[in-house]
């Protein structure tokens, strides 16, 4: 059963070891904007931009009905679409579905704007954000640099391939796949991964050469819906709160259902969606990120959203 129990772990001179951290991705943001402009760090290539529906479910278990999850409702959302570090579709890459609720409401607020983010992994196979930034040096580094950086960091190395293997599995589009939180969130006083299913299991073998006109077809069709699920805490060994490497070994619920209507591409959507800002730390009190990992993108996000002038 879902526990409340959990606990983050935070690591000596943390605040200090993050603030040193973002400097990374400042400067792979600002090589970025010298050669392509404007953008994000990471997923800068924004596949769509999508009008949405956030649909939470009746009837959900006391320990799921936390936050906007609280009482059923029907929420206005945006979504953005993106590949991670590649702009070929066809390229292997992690994609990112991430989800922007407008005017929602919680047990102890009114019109708050809940953001989640969501990939196309289930897990992250690194022991915390130092990991995470040294893959990203040495995946952006000049291939003589990247060669001594490997050299010096054989236990980074394996992890940054460990990761890349997950990386290249086939991606078949961004309605036929799931996607996921990799990091807990609050849930009330209890935490839970996120889950966003597939919406259809029908398969396009022509959808990775132009992911957007794929979706974009789907949609002309009809709606379509997803998932949205969460998977609780339950104890320290099945359910590990720090460990972004650890599929959790709990069951799936579903709390809500994400509609996207039958919709075209809207350029003027696209343009606000691309300016604003999808930040998991921009969140109902009830759903504030956690983890070590967590609390080094807040730093990064507020950065990367700086250097691009974004909405807030």
């Amino acid at each position: 059963m879902p526990s409340t129990q959990w606990r983050e772990v935070f690591l000596p001179d943390e605040r200090t070891r993050h603030a040193q951290q973002v400097h990374v991705f400042s400067e792979l943001q600002r090589k970025q904007l010298k050669k392509h402009g404007p953008g994000r760090a990471l997923h800068r290539n924004q596949v769509a931009a999508l009008k949405a529906a956030l649909v939470v479910e009746d009837g959900l278990p006391d320990y799921a009905r936390q936050g906007i999850f609280a009482t059923p409702a029907v929420f206005e959302a945006h979504v953005r679409l993106s590949n991670g570090n590649f702009s070929v579709d066809r390229a292997p890459d992690i994609r990112g579905f991430a989800i922007k609720v407008l005017g929602a409401s919680t047990p102890t607020s009114t019109d708050v704007e809940q953001n989640f983010t969501l990939v196309s992994q289930e897990t992250l196979k690194v022991r915390g954000s130092a990991d995470v930034v040294g893959i990203v040096e040495l995946s952006t580094s000049a291939p003589g640099t990247a060669l001594r950086k490997a050299a010096m960091k054989p236990e980074l190395t394996r992890r940054a391939v460990a990761n890349f293997r997950d990386m290249v599995q086939p991606f078949s589009g961004f309605a036929t796949h799931d996607f996921f939180s990799i990091m807990p969130l609050a849930f009330g006083d209890y935490a839970a991964r996120l889950k966003l299913c597939a919406a259809s299991a029908t398969i396009n073998k022509e959808a990775r050469k132009d992911l957007a006109a794929d979706l974009y077809a789907r949609l002309s069709d009809g709606d379509l819906e997803f998932l949205f699920q969460a998977q609780f805490f339950e104890d320290e060994h099945r359910t590990p709160i720090e460990d972004s490497s650890t599929r959790w070994d709990a069951p799936w619920l579903t709390v809500a259902r994400l509609r996207l209507p039958r919709q075209a591409p809207d350029q003027a959507l696209a343009e606000a969606v691309e300016k604003s800002s999808f930040n998991p730390w921009i969140a109902a009190k009830e759903h504030r990120p956690l983890g070590e990992l967590m609390r080094a993108r807040q730093a990064a996000y507020e950065l990367s959203r700086r250097n691009r002038d974004a909405a807030p």
